[in-house]
């Protein structure tokens, strides 16, 4: 299958229609689109052109549309849409696509969608999905699965699981549960093929079963995934009730939101916000962590103001200052990512004396072999023997202590329970300009006597 593109001739083909009303061509070019590529092409036309679009398609292709397209754009289309227009595309979504977009609704308005969906029962499972907080296993989950009892013979198992097969969109799994509705454990497909016909499904089922419990972290919940490699995943209660299940698409969106939140942080970044956002939601995310860097310059100034009159006879220190502080910021940075991705991965195993005993020594072999480069540079381009040394050491040192900062705050702040995301970008930066600035001139003090 070729990878869909957007041309210049589709969007102009399309906007010429709207324009001109022509309604039989526009379903004619969207009949055969996939609802991913639909949302892709209504994020290039206008709103009007947008929401003309939305209304002309039917509602179970405007339902996948609509949980594809910009948050932006869907906010403003669900606001233009009526509440009886939203339950119907409500009504052919999965119980977790209808609650992520009911629940970006304001309160009175969702009363009124709820109210307006013809399957009572649909609606009542997205209100109780709507109780969860969204970043749990139980505001990741869908009610539609497939499910059988233990004490059901082959026979009736096939008959249900056709029942139920028609509320699902895609049979990942099937789940065994007792007369109260505990989870039991799985049904293999195979084996139920191969099962007498009078067997009981007690007989046949996999009683191992990974699940999460309903209040688990999302985050949890995709370790667990893609430890296991699992395309879905039962969620039960406190008491081991299966109310439901979570599946990959859903951990995919996770993963992707916990990839962009870190990358922010990691660049500085305090809010989640996007490029579309207002200048001064701009301006908040990323002002405390160059306030943070305003600071470290102002401190790596109050560090050099107290060596300045080393500088006359030594003015060699002061044109290497640039360096040792880039390599302790570009040295922190790489030690807190590998740690910081570790972490998130769940690759991060054993106490962090071995950690820091381990960065050491990588930092330590780096350091070495960096400084004997600029060693050779400094002795050749001015031939003072003394301060090419006094410089190398420094740089030596610096790297080392560098590489420890940068292992250790992700480490105590994931101990802490605290995203160990915040440690890179710019507090790793700052804080170790200034301690390398500082420790540069010190060792260099000791070494050369000024």
């Amino acid at each position: 299958m070729m990878a869909f593109e957007i041309t210049k001739d589709l969007l102009d083909n399309i906007t010429q229609y709207i324009t001109i009303k022509n309604d039989t061509e526009l379903s004619v070019v969207f009949s055969e689109m996939h609802h991913a590529d639909i949302a892709e092409i209504l994020d290039e036309l206008s709103f009007d052109e947008t929401l003309y679009i939305i209304r002309l398609l039917d509602s179970e292709t405007t339902a996948e549309v609509l949980i594809d397209i910009d948050d932006d754009v869907r906010e403003k289309v669900l606001k233009q849409l009526s509440a009886k227009e939203i339950a119907e595309e409500i009504d052919e979504l999965d119980t977790d696509d209808a609650a992520d977009i009911i629940s970006e609704l304001p309160e009175k308005r969702k009363q009124d969608v709820i109210q307006h969906v013809e399957d009572k029962e649909h609606a009542k499972e997205i209100v109780e999905l709507l109780r969860y907080d969204e970043d749990s296993a139980g505001g990741l989950m869908a009610k539609e699965l497939v499910k059988v009892n233990e004490n059901w013979t082959i026979v009736r198992c096939v008959k249900e699981m056709r029942i139920q097969a028609e509320e699902v969109t895609r049979v990942h799994s099937i789940y065994v549960v007792g007369d109260n509705g505990e989870l039991k454990g799985r049904l293999s497909l195979k084996d139920l093929l191969m099962a007498s016909t009078t067997s009981k499904i007690a007989d046949v089922y996999i009683p191992k079963v990974d699940f999460v419990v309903v209040t688990d972290e999302a985050e949890d919940v995709a370790n667990v995934m893609r430890k296991y490699d699992l395309e879905a995943i039962p969620v039960v209660d406190e008491l081991g009730i299966l109310l439901g299940r979570i599946t990959i698409d859903d951990i995919v969106d996770v993963i992707k939101e916990e990839a962009e939140k870190d990358y922010q942080l990691a660049a500085g970044i305090t809010q989640d916000v996007e490029a579309d956002d207002t200048i001064w939601e701009l301006t908040r995310a990323r002002l405390p962590w160059l306030f943070l860097g305003l600071i470290g310059g102002v401190g790596a100034f109050l560090i050099m103001e107290g060596f300045q009159e080393s500088f006359k006879e030594n003015a060699v220190l002061f044109f290497f200052t640039p360096l040792i502080a880039a390599m302790a910021g570009n040295v922190g940075v790489q030690s807190s990512a590998i740690i910081v991705q570790g972490l998130a991965n769940d690759d991060v195993k054993g106490s962090i004396n071995n950690r820091l005993i381990k960065e050491m020594l990588l930092a330590a072999l780096n350091g070495l072999l960096l400084a004997l480069v600029l060693f050779i540079f400094i002795w050749l381009y001015n031939g003072e023997l003394l301060k090419a040394f006094a410089i190398s050491v420094s740089l030596i040192v610096v790297i080392i202590i560098a590489g420890l900062i940068g292992t250790f705050i992700p480490l105590f702040l994931d101990k802490r329970g605290i995203d160990p995301a915040i440690a890179t970008g710019p507090f790793i930066t700052t804080s170790n300009d200034i301690f390398g600035i500082l420790i540069y001139f010190w060792i260099a003090k000791m070494i050369i006597g000024f």
